[in-house]
């Protein structure tokens, strides 16, 4: 029976004292307009624009389209589908031949085809066809589980969305995905 309260048969960790938190005033913070403060950057532009505070120059910015994904379930296919609309540097709509641009050249036109969304009327997506989606994972799973087989170790349900999206991949090679998940465990 201390003075400190007990959780689990563990001291609580006491908050630490005033004295060793940091002072506000203490921050390097700059002033912006309006009055708010925000802290320094070092990797920031300089105000004004790019190097050496002189304007940015265009060939200074790495200028990249954008895509809205959306994933439905194909109940002829009986597999994810997925639909891409895409949106260039101004974020103004792609053309179809912008979009191809963004795929494997393999795909494009083929496996990818501008469709009607089902659920989005009247506005045509790209779609990469599911006619092939089933034999396609099943080949990868099929893959990972031989390759685990002398561990026992299976894949989970759960890692099925993670393992269509990096089947996608392959279609769409200009996405950028987080390939950090591990399928043996």
């Amino acid at each position: 029976g201390g003075s400190a309260m007990e959780v689990d048969g563990a001291a609580a960790a006491k908050p630490p004292p005033e004295d060793d938190l940091p002072d506000l005033d203490d921050l390097e913070l700059d002033e912006v307009d309006g009055g708010v403060m925000v802290p320094e950057d070092p990797s920031a532009l300089p105000a004004g624009g790019g190097a050496a505070g002189g304007e940015a120059k265009a060939s200074d910015f790495v200028r990249t389209r954008s895509y809205t994904v959306s994933i439905t379930y194909d109940k002829y296919y009986q597999t994810p589908r997925m639909w891409l609309f895409g949106y260039d540097e101004d974020n103004k709509p792609l053309t179809h031949n912008q979009i191809f641009e963004d795929m494997s050249r393999d795909h494009a036109k083929k496996t990818v085809t501008i469709d009607p969304h089902p659920h989005i009327p009247s506005v045509s997506h790209a779609s990469v066809h599911p006619c092939k989606h089933a034999l396609a994972m099943k080949r990868i799973i099929d893959q990972i589980e031989s390759a685990n087989s002398d561990t026992g170790k299976h894949m989970r349900p759960d890692q099925a969305l993670f393992l269509f999206l990096k089947f996608i991949s392959s279609v769409i090679p200009t996405v950028e995905y987080d390939f950090t998940m591990d399928f043996d465990t």
